[in-house]
């Protein structure tokens, strides 16, 4: 049976334009219908989710309800803002799918150990993204209870 999904919001950190963009188009491709926001490194993905700054207004920053985090970002990156995140009791329960070209084991037993609910490699081409997006869509829209977004912030 599937879940209504659209209300849940998908938040991507990264500081690559292209792979934003190239995610956009995959969930598109998948046929995610989710709202979709980005932020382009870890500290402004933590104005976001606090938010603050240019995020103030509740509805330039809808709480989500899946965090896709690359890791190597500037100014703060993927793993100083995931381990902030899993440190605060108001963001805490957001899940974490750090979605990175890193392959290194250190980078994945580190997103486990900082509270990542998943670790994926990032695909090297679009069809490959088109079939982690349907996963993901599947997994975290269909299959898991994920808090209702309006239960916090």
């Amino acid at each position: 049976m599937k879940k209504e999904n659209s209300a849940i919001v998908i938040l991507i950190a990264d500081d690559d334009e292209e792979d934003r963009m190239l995610a956009c188009d995959a969930l598109v491709e998948s046929r995610l219908s989710n709202d979709t926001y980005c932020v382009t490194d870890g500290e402004d993905l933590m104005d976001y989710l606090r938010r603050q700054g240019k995020y103030i207004p509740p509805a330039d920053a809808p709480r989500p309800g899946l965090i896709l985090l690359d890791l190597n970002m500037p100014r703060k990156d993927g793993r100083e803002a995931l381990r902030e995140i899993k440190s605060d009791p108001n963001l805490r329960q957001i899940p974490v799918v750090v979605l990175t070209t890193s392959k290194a084991e250190e980078d994945i037993m580190r997103s486990y150990d900082s509270g990542a609910s998943s670790f994926i490699s990032k695909p090297v081409t679009f069809e490959g993204l088109v079939d982690v997006m349907k996963v993901l869509g599947r997994y975290w829209f269909e299959i898991v209870d994920l808090p209702r977004q309006e239960a916090r912030g």
